[in-house]
């Protein structure tokens, strides 16, 4: 293992600790996906590059390819369009991608075997649940720039999820990220010991003159 590669991977388990929602506004408020991805539970993080994938909706052929294309560490970004009535990933999926050691799945559609992969323990955000299984027919492209609501995902780019959400980061910013990240983590520890010690909100974040 490389000295590059240790810090990306201490780089993104420090993300990891911080956050979904601090590293969103770390980096100005941007590269949050929708509400409308998430866990299959609440206890679900995932953070790596992203293993992107343009596929058909009700369609899991691309998928089986794109696991062969994987590597250890990567986060697989599916976007299935956001059709909900077929379910593309399912426990098998889920064994294969253990064994390569994928960090996640986020599927912009549905999942099924939801008990089963909460059971195995690994890292699923999606738009739903559907029971309906899906067709082996249809091509599309692995390691394209795909869009996700309003956000475009890269290949490589840094996913941060958990239960407040997905962000995505630009690998060549998560240093710069994580450092504004961190400060903003450092200001609001002294916040809170603030509030413990009688301060207000409106006080620390500068509001009382929009009540006057």
């Amino acid at each position: 293992m490389t000295k590059q590669t240790i810090k990306n991977d201490e780089l993104l388990k420090r993300l990891k600790e911080l956050g979904a929602a601090t590293v969103y506004e770390a980096q100005g408020a941007k590269g949050a996906l929708d509400s409308g991805m998430k866990p299959l539970s609440s206890s679900m993080t995932l953070a790596g590059p992203a293993l992107t994938l343009d596929c058909k909706p009700a369609d899991n052929l691309m998928i089986h390819y794109a696991l062969l294309q994987a590597k250890p560490g990567d986060v697989l970004v599916v976007d299935a369009k956001g059709f909900l009535e077929a379910g593309p990933w399912g426990d098998v999926l889920t064994e294969q991608a253990l064994a390569i050691g994928l960090a996640g799945l986020v599927i912009n559609g549905s999942v099924r075997d939801a008990k089963a992969i909460i059971e195995m323990g690994f890292p699923v955000f999606c738009r739903g649940i559907s029971i309906k299984g899906t067709g082996k027919n249809q091509p599309g492209e692995v390691n394209v720039p795909i869009c996700i609501g309003d956000v475009q995902i890269c290949p490589g780019d840094i996913v941060i999820g958990d239960q407040d959400g997905l962000v995505i980061v630009n690998p060549d910013k998560a240093q710069n990220v994580l450092e504004m990240a961190e400060l903003r983590e450092s200001k609001e520890v002294v916040f809170r010991e603030q509030i413990r010690a009688g301060k207000t909100t409106l006080e620390l974040l500068g509001l009382e003159s929009k009540f006057l």
